[in-house]
């Protein structure tokens, strides 16, 4: 039933050559004793004789002996006791394999976090490249098990002072998750383990007594989840019997996401519940008199009741609410780095322990009177805390791509036995996780297929459009593949299933989605850059001031009707620094970037462009490529006849009557939209009758078209292959119809009629009305396009032709495409794409900025950056203003809080106070932090001329 001699069938459907050497690994040796070419013959004999050893290179010069083998059949430890045994000593054993793992990092907040953690692995010996997701949360660490391993990575991540956990290591894509009921004793455990471990094709086993679960990694060459599980079944002892089903642990991320927003969302409201109050104290009722004058009621000596709650309500916040910094300021420290935290940290810790001073002198003196700075830190905190939720509930929003793309795959499989004829003995509805290799798949009409597998018995159309973006059902028979996730129309198919776990194309494509989002924005670097100079500058600055005014005071050189009564030069000098570390706190730095992108976000909804945070915004404005998708992007994605012609004596009538006899039959797209325009020309030519007469031996031809009788009279309705297949004559005055519609990208339906050819549809996807207008707009902002399809080459040249663009890549499957993007970048170019299908997601998620049309999949939409939700290419053009505004915007907003500390550093440090007695009150210090988040809200003319482009 299996085809024979196609080896090509057997190939991954996403090959790759990488992927194909994959099973080969190379050993070398150091071998002593060897001194003659006898020598090397007598190892090469040896070892070249042990099945699994595909090639041995010895050399008689320096006795080093490279050997490929495949590690399924044969081991290095056995390679070596072979060698040792025919005389020859092995000195050095250098294994050439390279391990890959992926972590989950838990508490990075910024891109300084990232590359904390990445510089970190980098340094660890055995580490040959690391890569750190941000927005994954995750890193990729690929790196020698000869000299490192996962406990030492995880280790290294932890000393930076982020939570880490392993999500896999090696092979751990084909892994089974299993729940285990009837273990109960150390016996029980001992007795299954003993069995997984001796299990054949198990690579790795991992128990967790305390939930009963076991995770199985395993070859699914040599074995798989069924045979798993009835290993488990098959170590029962006794009348006890052990049970095993699956699980999955997927949720768990997404619990700790959610966990992780409340947390943040709790810690806001927390500190708003105290700061709230020492705001309102300190700066809203005493400029309300009389309602604020029992604030300064003294509780003794110079301590005022709105001092003492100040104090009271700050503490909290302070060092229960301001943990987190004082936790984040140290790690940053012991990387001999400085961040925000270390500053936050440094400015509230000196602006709440001088308040506290403060608090403490007027308790003990009757004439001191000071100034604390307790709404400052509070307030500070709070507007922090503000930022860092808004933060964690975008990336809360981070791609649910991944999970959407394992949903394509159904939930329950139909396992069959056939006999020798291919008869069905026996049939089993099973998981599908549990499907193996060389299973026998019954896909029942309408069902998703849930493996790679090729075809053995029946006859129907699938519907492959996730993988290729074309609509056109596609006909599978005997010998062909199928795809996981793409759907059976309308026959009845069984499949022996070929790819199973993370070899099918889904599987693929998930990996490529996981690699393309680890990719990192560079430009939300900045802030942290500016910080790691500034943070050290502005400390510097804040201890020349204190010792400037310090020193001068202490040596009488400055009048000292400067120094304000009830103070000393000391208190002068460190109201003075604290007021500058307070004014500089870089807050406005780590704030200009997101106030700005909630600001474009919010104009770019109005404008139908949903924006999933700020890294497409910012990168968007740098684009100088758009790559389109075709299918459902520049074109409807829906074929519609566009022109009907006579070929005989036949009346217009009598042509529709025949075609809708026999097509409406059929559940062909293409058939579909024939149906809909035969029977409106219908109306048109004279007959309203919504009657469809009988036909009788109807028969589909597969990938051709449809035949059958209609009263006494044989219809066929297909293309030209099909016509010459019926023996039916296609004259010059046809062939040249076709042609010319073929050159427009049309597809041609010719209906027979008795043998003769009466007439044709021709069918076609139609551009969208808006592309060419966007195509020519993008031009003229200097912005190329380019047309990357899986579409046929000269629809596509069609196409482009029509709409403008003069370079085309037709043929495309999703590696294709995403390929072909990172080309592009390679070249330097920052690229848009835009697309529309589950097939375009690898490449949505590759490039700089993905645009999906909202009218596509979810896949798709989850998988891009940008949404355009009217499914309108205009917005295209929409994006990337609304991008170069914003991006002005940003850059306006750190020279707004650069510009702000330049300025208000000279004056808190006291430059004016000699002059104009100025001194910069703290309370200003809030007051000004709400102007500068004001200003950032401020709506501004965004897109203002978006509407009026295409006028």
């Amino acid at each position: 039933m299996e085809p024979d001699g196609i080896d090509e069938l057997k190939l991954p459907l996403l090959h790759t050559s990488e992927a194909a050497t994959a099973p080969v690994r190379t050993v070398t040796f150091q071998l002593s004793d060897v001194k003659c070419s006898s020598c090397v013959n007598s190892v090469e004999a040896v070892v070249g004789s042990l099945n699994g050893v595909k090639s041995v290179a010895v050399s008689p010069l320096d006795g080093r002996a490279a050997i490929k083998f495949d590690p399924k059949l044969v081991t290095v430890k056995q390679i070596k006791e072979n060698i040792e045994d025919s005389g020859f000593g092995v000195d050095e054993l250098h294994e050439q394999d390279i391990a890959v793992c992926r972590v989950r990092i838990k508490g990075m907040a910024c891109t300084s976090c990232s590359e904390s953690v990445e510089n970190a692995l980098q340094i660890v010996e055995g580490v040959k490249k690391a890569i750190v997701g941000l927005a994954l949360e995750e890193a990729k660490v690929h790196f020698d098990p000869n000299l490192t391993n996962v406990s030492k990575i995880i280790e290294a991540i932890e000393d930076t002072g982020f939570g880490a956990d392993l999500i896999s290591s090696g092979n751990d894509a084909n892994k089974v998750y299993l729940k285990l009921e009837g273990v109960d004793s150390p016996e029980d455990v001992n007795l299954v383990m003993s069995s997984l471990e001796l299990a054949v094709g198990v690579n790795h086993v991992e128990m967790d007594l305390s939930e009963h679960k076991v995770s199985v990694s395993y070859d699914p060459d040599v074995t798989g989840p069924r045979s798993l599980i009835h290993c488990i079944q098959g170590a029962s002892s006794g009348p006890k019997k052990h049970q095993a089903t699956l699980y999955s642990p997927s949720g768990q991320r997404e619990r700790e996401k959610v966990n992780e927003i409340r947390m943040y969302r709790d810690q806001f409201l927390f500190s708003c519940l105290f700061s709230v109050p020492v705001f309102v104290f300190a700066m809203v009722l005493p400029m309300l008199p009389p309602y604020g004058n029992w604030l300064n009621y003294k509780i003794h000596n110079m301590l005022t009741l709105g001092l003492f709650l100040r104090w009271i309500l700050c503490t909290p916040v302070q060092f229960i609410i301001g943990k987190r910094f004082y936790v984040g300021s140290y790690h940053a420290l012991k990387r001999k780095s400085a961040n925000m935290d270390v500053l936050v940290a440094l400015g509230t810790n000196a602006a709440y322990f001088y308040s506290l001073y403060i608090s403490i002198k007027a308790l003990t003196s009757e004439t001191f009177e000071g100034q604390d700075f307790f709404e400052t830190s509070a307030m500070l905190i709070s507007f922090i805390l503000l930022g860092k939720y808004l933060e964690i509930v975008a990336k809360g929003k981070t791609s649910d791509a991944l999970g959407k793309l394992t949903q394509l795959v159904p939930d329950k499989a139909f396992l069959v036995e056939i006999d020798t004829e291919g008869n069905i003995i026996t049939e089993t509805e099973i998981d599908t996780q549990l499907i193996q290799k060389n299973d026998i798949i019954k896909i029942v009409p309408g069902a998703k297929i849930p493996v790679d597998g090729i075809v053995i018995k029946g006859q129907s159309y699938a519907n492959e459009s996730m993988i290729t973006g074309e609509a056109r059902p596609v006909d599978k028979s005997p010998g062909d593949k199928v795809i996981s996730g793409t759907i059976n129309e309308n026959g009845c198919l069984l499949v022996n299933a070929t790819h199973v776990g993370s070899d099918t194309a889904l599987s693929q494509i998930v990996q490529l989605v996981e690699a393309a989002q680890l990719a990192k924005a560079p430009v939300q670097k900045l802030a942290d850059h500016i910080s790691r100079v500034f943070v050290p500058i502005v400390v510097v600055v804040a201890l020349i001031t204190w010792l400037g005014w310090f020193i001068p005071g202490e040596a009488g050189i400055f009048p000292e009707h400067w120094i304000p009564t009830a103070m000393d030069a000391f208190e002068l000098a460190l109201q003075f620094a604290i007021s500058v570390l307070v004014v500089a706190c870089p807050c406005a730095l780590g704030l200009a970037t997101p106030t700005a992108v909630m600001v474009a976000s919010g104009m770019g909804a109005s404008q139908g462009v949903l924006i999933k945070g700020g890294n497409a915004l910012e990168k968007a404005h740098k684009v100088k490529v758009v790559v389109f998708d075709k299918t459902g992007t520049l074109t409807v994605g829906k074929p519609e006849v566009v022109s009907a012609v006579l070929f005989s004596e036949f009346s217009m009538e009598e042509l529709c009557d025949m075609t809708i006899a026999v097509e409406a039959s059929s559940e062909h797209p293409i058939a579909k939209a024939v149906v809909v325009h035969a029977k409106r020309l219908r109306q048109k030519f004279g007959s309203s009758t919504d009657e469809v007469p009988d036909v009788n031996d109807f028969e589909v031809h597969m990938g051709a078209g449809v035949s059958g009788k209609v009263g006494d009279r044989k219809v066929v309705v297909g293309n030209k292959r099909l016509m010459h297949a019926c023996n039916i004559p296609v004259g010059s005055k046809v062939e040249k119809y076709i042609s010319e519609n073929e050159n427009l990208a049309r597809t041609c339906i010719l209906v027979s009629i008795d043998g003769k050819i009466a007439g044709a549809f021709c069918v076609t996807d139609p551009v969208k009305p808006e592309a060419r207008r966007v195509v020519s707009f993008l031009h003229s902002m200097g912005i190329s396009s380019i047309i990357v399809t899986g579409d046929n080459r000269a629809t596509a040249i069609a196409i482009a032709n029509e709409v403008g663009i003069d370079e085309v890549f037709a043929e495309t499957d999703p590696v294709g495409k995403a390929n072909k993007v990172k080309d592009l970048q390679m070249k330097g170019m920052t690229v848009a794409m835009v697309g529309d299908g589950i097939n375009d997601s690898p490449a949505l998620v590759a490039a700089d900025v993905g645009m999906a049309i909202g009218a596509g999949t979810d896949i798709a939409i989850e998988a891009a950056d940008i949404v355009l939700v009217k499914s309108s290419l205009e917005d295209v053009i929409t994006a990337i203003d609304l991008s170069r505004k914003t991006m002005s915007r940003i850059r306006l907003n750190y020279i707004w809080a650069l510009g702000y500390n330049i300025l208000g550093m000279p004056i808190a440090a006291g430059v004016l106070y000699p002059f104009a007695g100025i001194r910069l009150p703290h309370g200003l210090l809030v007051l000004a932090w709400l102007l500068r988040l004001l200003v950032w809200f401020h709506p501004l003319s965004y897109c203002s001329s978006i509407k009026n482009l295409f006028i």
